[in-house]
């Protein structure tokens, strides 16, 4: 763990520190009324502008005396940028979903109207997330199999919160990224795959579910753009896309790194994601009670997390309600990186002509 990183202090520090900074404003009130105080003579004739002014002086004092406890200067963006600024932060980790890949054109999940499980009428499915159950799928591939050709003629770019998430790796800050999506964008942003925990898998490599043969992405685009449906060039039988349906264990890389990286971690920044599905949600629990936690999203989430939104007791939780592109070029814009960002969004598409592309769909 970060030598930084503050601590919990014991109930009877806390006593003291408190007894301390009641003394401190008790011996500055006193001073001030000292140095305030008319001549007996004069005492009846103080006028009110003195008393205000006295108050004021307090009121001024204690504002800048600093809380033992306090772990942002602000609930706000300024504050996390002072945060990152003063500690400085060199452990964060992000934790993003669907929401950050809208602005590609890729439709996330839940979203009325729009989402994927708005729109599978057409797929005569007993319910929505069938689509994803693998149980289902082994007998009915062929709905997953029409969506994921239905979503990978197009050829989608990163967008300004994937390189925002670069940006992190190459300033030294990031420790790790967790993602939901399966879209295989953070790659093409070049997030090194040392700093990536796909947590919800994708669809880079697929592996029969007879004889474990693995296939790559463009030998499985090549399939579905042809309308078959994938079989085992071995044993014939059906191959699936590395992505985890509901029912299927997370990939062993994500337990591995989750018990150190949230111990680590000094910043929590949670993009695009409804922190409705388990066990990724729960991330957002790990981090020290004294790491703050930054939520962009365009609507606030995570009931079941406990942050500490607009509650008197919030000492670390900031939420910012709107897009995540404007989101992160707002904080790169704040923490001097603004034009750093810029020039990431303005790589050469050339930068992207050996890696795969034109992928399929954010996770489940």
């Amino acid at each position: 763990m970060d030598s930084g990183t503050p601590r919990e202090r014991s109930p009877e520090s806390k006593t003291k520190s408190s007894e301390d900074s009641h003394n401190v404003a008790t011996s500055n009130e006193a001073d001030m009324a000292i140095r305030e105080k008319p001549s007996s003579s004069k005492t009846s004739s103080m006028s009110t502008s003195g008393e205000t002014d006295v108050v004021d002086a307090l009121a001024s004092q204690l504002q800048n005396i600093s809380l033992p406890n306090q772990i942002l200067s602000d609930l706000s963006m300024d504050g996390i940028v002072a945060y990152i600024r003063k500690k400085p932060c060199r452990n964060i980790v992000t934790m993003v979903g669907a929401g950050i890949s809208t602005a590609a054109g890729i439709p996330d999940f839940r979203s009325p109207g729009t989402g994927i499980y708005h729109n599978l009428k057409k797929y005569n499915l007993p319910y929505p997330q069938a689509i994803f159950e693998l149980a289902y799928f082994k007998e009915h591939p062929e709905p997953f199999y029409e969506l994921a050709s239905d979503l990978l003629p197009g050829e989608y770019r990163p967008t300004k919160s994937h390189f925002f998430i670069k940006l992190l790796e190459e300033k030294g800050v990031l420790l790790r990224h967790y993602t939901q999506n399966i879209d295989n964008l953070e790659r093409l942003a070049g997030i090194s795959e040392e700093k990536l925990i796909e947590a919800h898998g994708t669809f880079y490599k697929s592996h029969c579910l007879g004889c474990q043969n693995q296939y790559g992405f463009e030998w499985l685009k090549r399939q579905i753009n042809r309308k078959r449906i994938p079989h085992c060039i071995h044993c014939n039988a059906l191959v699936k896309p590395d992505i985890i349906f509901f029912g299927e264990n997370l990939p062993r890389r994500f337990y591995q790194k989750m018990y150190s990286d949230f111990v680590e971690c000094d910043l929590l920044i949670i993009m695009g994601s409804s922190l409705e599905v388990e066990p990724f949600a729960s991330l957002a629990l790990r981090p020290s009670k004294m790491c703050p936690r930054l939520m962009i999203n365009l609507v606030p989430v995570g009931d079941n997390i406990e942050f500490l939104f607009g509650k008197s007791a919030n000492d670390r939780d900031v939420l910012w309600i709107g897009d995540c592109d404007a989101g992160c070029q707002l904080l790169a814009d704040k923490l001097g990186w603004g034009d750093d960002l810029i020039k990431l969004l303005a790589t050469d598409e050339t930068t992207y002509s050996s890696m795969e592309r034109g992928t399929a769909e954010t996770s489940c």
